[in-house]
């Protein structure tokens, strides 16, 4: 992890940037935690998922009259102890400082799972492989990296298994593919990951057609350096994911935003940046939810300066103003800045110049 920055250097939140971006950078998706919400994120994502196989009945013992009361049994009969999850705004998240893992669930929305870790590296061990297989660049969509492989991977993109990712974010479906593909394929998780599995069974999100979200954010450390500032950044960075994946209008609108708002020049630009983050720049989705993320909901210029993906501040600013004006209502909204009045965005609307192009 590079030293703190200055002022004006740039944090990654996401995925880390190749080494020859040469820049320090906070990554947000090697964040271990467990969360799960009701379905298929904005920071926050867990790891593997453990099997929720049934506990076999404990044999009958045969005895003379009269049989004994009871005889104590060594496999509990229930299954996985259930994990803690509590009811928080997010405030409350922020100001939290337990020594384990917290698991959350976001009080304006409970399907969302936020994920507070003790450590950096107890995050990795439960998210890392996770986020290798859901949107990291250079490593298969298609199978679960083993150990072996996800070390490497992590070793190719210049980071160690605590920094990999500093905060996650998963919808429910990508949380139910990762673990049926590991299952599948015989992929032996950690017992990190096996509790971020109960931890979705428990919750249900694994279910077909579930809704939900998991996302992470990181402890307060000195080395890498990750102060109470940067922590708030990345919770609503990931809490931003987070409605993209539970929220349909949300959803529809930053898509609406994307393709008819932003210009071919300026999409190019948002994915130059963000493949340089480590982000799979084939994945179409990933790259709107980033720039959503990135652009209306990380105003942190550690995180995101504008002119890596291209754009002037007056640029940034005129898209920041278009997106909150037509906004659908909703908790994300009540958390962001009121913006002035602007023309109404609806898909029959033209799209819209950038600042530079208008008087």
């Amino acid at each position: 992890m590079p030293p703190v920055p200055d002022d004006d250097a740039t944090v990654r939140i996401g995925p880390p940037a190749p080494k020859r971006r040469g820049r320090a950078g906070l990554i947000l998706a090697g964040l271990c935690a467990v969360a799960i919400i009701g379905g298929g994120g904005a920071w926050l994502a867990l790891a593997p998922l453990a099997s929720d196989a049934p506990v076999p009945p404990v044999a009958a013992v045969e005895t003379a009259a009269p049989p004994p009361a009871a005889m104590p049994s060594a496999t509990p009969p229930s299954g996985p102890p259930r994990i803690a999850v509590t009811s928080a705004d997010e405030a409350t998240i922020l100001a939290d400082r337990s020594p384990g893992l917290r698991v959350f669930a976001f009080a304006a929305d409970p399907r969302v799972l936020v994920l507070s870790f003790a450590t950096l590296h107890a995050q990795g061990l439960m998210l890392n492989r996770l986020g290798a297989f859901v949107e990291k660049a250079g490593v298969p969509r298609d199978r679960v990296l083993a150990d072996l492989e996800l070390d490497a991977a992590i070793i190719r993109a210049g980071e160690t298994a605590d920094t990999y990712n500093y905060g996650h974010d998963y919808r429910a479906a990508d949380l139910a593919r990762f673990f049926d593909t590991a299952a599948r394929e015989g992929v032996a998780l950690r017992p990190e990951e096996q509790q971020l599995g109960d931890l979705l069974v428990q919750r249900a999100m694994l279910a077909p057609g579930a809704v939900g979200a998991v996302i992470s954010i990181p402890p307060e450390t000195t080395n890498p350096p990750v102060g109470a500032a940067a922590r708030a950044t990345i919770l609503r960075h990931e809490l931003s994911h987070a409605a993209y994946f539970t929220d349909p209008a949300y959803a529809a609108y930053a898509r609406l935003f994307w393709e008819t708002v932003l210009t071919e020049e300026q999409r190019a630009g948002f994915r130059r940046f963000l493949v340089g983050e480590g982000y799979d720049g084939m994945n179409e989705d990933l790259m709107l939810n980033e720039a959503q993320a990135y652009l209306i909901h990380t105003r942190d210029r550690r995180f995101f300066d504008p002119k890596l993906a291209g754009l002037s501040d007056a640029e940034a600013d005129r898209l920041r103003e278009i997106f909150l004006r037509d906004m659908p209502q909703g908790w994300l909204r009540d958390l962001t800045r009121a913006p002035r009045a602007l023309p109404p965005l609806t898909a029959a609307a033209p799209a819209v110049q950038p600042a530079r192009d208008r008087p």
